[in-house]
């Protein structure tokens, strides 16, 4: 049984969690969900991608939790590809779905998005008994919308709505990242209230406690202006670099850095506009680093950015690099999202949504007052110490799993022991 303030739960209950959007250990948030899972006493498996660099084995075990991993097709960002990539890891986590119910056996299958469309292969296990859980990261409908500039009338936008209903349909439990989603998910998903949690995403405070600043990361300047994320092109990072053109003109003495972490489907794209700018030697863009690195470069940081440009989805998207950034104690800057400032209040200053100019001088203004980014770096910090660490979303998940395991009916695969 479940202990309600400890999570401890009887061994013999088993998870199979299936991601498609990256590989695991590499999704933090599934990985921490994972250990989470592991040290209620649950029995964890995990389907993925293979990741470029890591993560490439195709069947690993990683603190106990069982992982099965797929060569999965990388999408270009066009039409056909999407589709080439999506059926790809539809058949292979099908495959995989039929490969761990006989090696592991499970009770439960936890589908993440993106995309809406991993209750496909589970299905034929939801006819039969098995229970789902929809662990809602991101609002497909709004990404397209915002990655393609396209209206909600787009027949793109219709297939993705439809899908997202009959995840949300087929689904036991629900697991969202914020209030937003949530909302969503009672309204757009006409879920009941009882069954959809909020987990957010946030650091851990082991993590938090282990990140140490590396001054060399500053390239020998006074200040260093950290971004870090996936870079797509809803993230901003082409505006981010016309507001770092902007600072140099505000600061003739440039005497500052930035470091911008992470991969994604723009990062060529976005070195090029940076040579294009002129900002070479001022920008440097690390490409994929593992976690340790991403901490590092935050809390080497004067500055942190949070350039996500207002939109339908970003306004209600919990951003998972601004809570990094306050964990760290460190300030940022962004555009005036509801959920960042819901999450962040005091431990940022908020530019005029998407206008980059605004941005830059915002950034100058931190940099030229030291007692106010310690005070803003200290609200950050405490917020996230009392409402934001991963700590505290352990909880909702463990209520979200009890939920679904009081309406389980058995086991898939090996009987529990």
């Amino acid at each position: 049984m479940i202990a309600a303030k400890t999570g401890q739960i009887d061994s013999g209950r088993r998870v199979l969690i299936v991601v498609e959007n990256l590989s695991v250990p590499f999704d933090r948030r599934v990985w921490r969900e994972c250990g989470a899972l592991r040290e209620a006493g649950y029995k964890v498996s995990v389907i993925s991608p293979r990741g470029v660099g890591n993560d490439t084995k195709s069947r690993d075990v990683v603190d106990g939790v069982a992982i099965y991993r797929y060569p999965g097709f990388q999408s270009d960002g066009g039409f056909v590809s999407y589709i080439l990539e999506y059926g790809v890891a539809l058949a292979m986590s099908f495959w995989l779905m039929m490969v761990v119910a006989i090696r592991e056996g499970f009770d439960v299958i936890q589908i993440c998005n993106p995309p809406d469309l991993l209750i496909l292969p589970a299905l034929p296990f939801k006819l039969i008994g098995k229970k789902v859980i929809f662990d809602q990261h991101d609002l497909c409908p709004e990404i397209y919308q915002v990655q393609k500039k396209v209206g909600s009338r787009n027949s793109v936008v219709a297939a993705l709505l439809f899908f997202e209903r009959i995840t949300y349909s087929f689904s036991d439990i629900v697991m969202v990242v914020n209030e937003s989603c949530r909302k969503i998910a009672l309204a757009r998903g006409r879920r009941r209230p009882e069954d959809v949690f909020v987990v957010r995403n946030g650091p851990s405070l082991q993590n938090i406690r282990d990140a140490a600043p590396n001054l060399a990361l500053k390239n020998g300047k006074r200040y260093l202006l950290s971004y870090v994320g996936m870079m797509g092109p809803q993230e901003g990072i082409d505006g981010l670099l016309r507001a770092i053109l902007h600072l140099t003109k505000l600061r003739e003495s440039r005497d500052f850095h930035v470091r911008v972490m992470g991969s994604g489907t723009v990062l060529d794209e976005m070195k090029q506009k940076s040579r294009e700018l002129g900002l070479e030697g001022i920008v440097t863009f690390t490409g994929h680093v593992n976690y340790e690195q991403v901490m590092e470069g935050i809390s080497s940081a004067e500055v942190c950015l949070c350039p996500d440009p207002k939109t339908q989805l970003s306004d209600k998207c919990s951003l998972v690099k601004a809570i990094e950034y306050m964990s760290l104690g460190r300030p940022f800057v962004a555009f005036d999202l509801e959920e960042v400032r819901q999450s962040a209040n005091g431990a940022a200053l908020y530019a005029v949504p998407n206008d980059e100019e605004d941005f830059a001088e915002k950034i100058n203004y931190l940099l030229d007052n030291t007692e106010l980014r310690a005070t803003m770096g200290s609200i950050g910090k405490e917020r996230v110490a009392q409402f934001l660490t991963w700590e505290h979303s352990k909880d909702a998940l463990y209520r979200a799993y009890a939920k679904v395991f009081d309406k389980n009916t058995g086991a898939i695969g090996q009987s529990a022991k």
